[in-house]
């Protein structure tokens, strides 16, 4: 089993499409790439603390390819807005990679080579060494099963999974 710690702006997206991702094991909300201890979703959505809105998604790579997982990424947010994701504006938004091994770094930027040729501005997504990863409240791990029917839900994740399924829908789960 291999962990991607990942940032393209909210979380509810990534969490939503990678839930349905066959192969992947688990996905945790949370939030890292800061320095303000412990915090909480009104702390980073503040965008004081430094920390980026992320998930971890642990996968088999024996089911599905680590260059699933991170074109999907790349498919799934727009890896060229600084700080930004549609509607949402902060640091907390920015497009992210976290590393532990030297190994993923090389694989995160050859993923965002691949994904450049995909985009005609540059790609600024950021790729930091992974430091303490803080899972994010309960009411938003696993936040598009639990709300399918609340607006941000319908207006900007509904669009991100047909997205999904019509690039990546031998990946997914029906």
């Amino acid at each position: 089993m291999k962990t991607f710690v990942l940032g393209g702006g909210c979380f509810w997206c990534l969490d939503a499409v990678y839930q349905k991702t066959r192969g992947v094991s688990s996905v945790v909300s949370g939030y890292t790439g800061g320095h303000l201890p412990d915090p909480d979703y009104y702390e980073v959505c503040s965008g004081t603390t430094g920390h980026a809105e992320v998930v971890a998604v642990t996968f088999d790579e024996a089911s599905v390819p680590e260059e699933v997982i991170l074109d999907m990424f790349f498919a799934l947010h727009d890896p060229t807005t600084l700080n930004r994701q549609g509607y949402d504006v902060g640091t907390q938004y920015r497009s992210s990679m976290f590393y532990t091994t030297t190994e993923e770094k090389i694989l995160f930027e050859e993923a965002i080579e691949r994904a450049q040729a995909l985009w005609s501005n540059p790609i600024v997504t950021e790729v930091t060494r992974l430091g303490h990863f803080y899972d994010a409240e309960d009411i938003h791990q696993n936040y598009y099963a639990k709300f399918p029917n609340q607006g941000y839900c319908q207006v900007i994740i509904n669009p991100k999974l047909a997205k999904a399924r019509k690039y990546y829908s031998a990946w997914l789960i029906a």
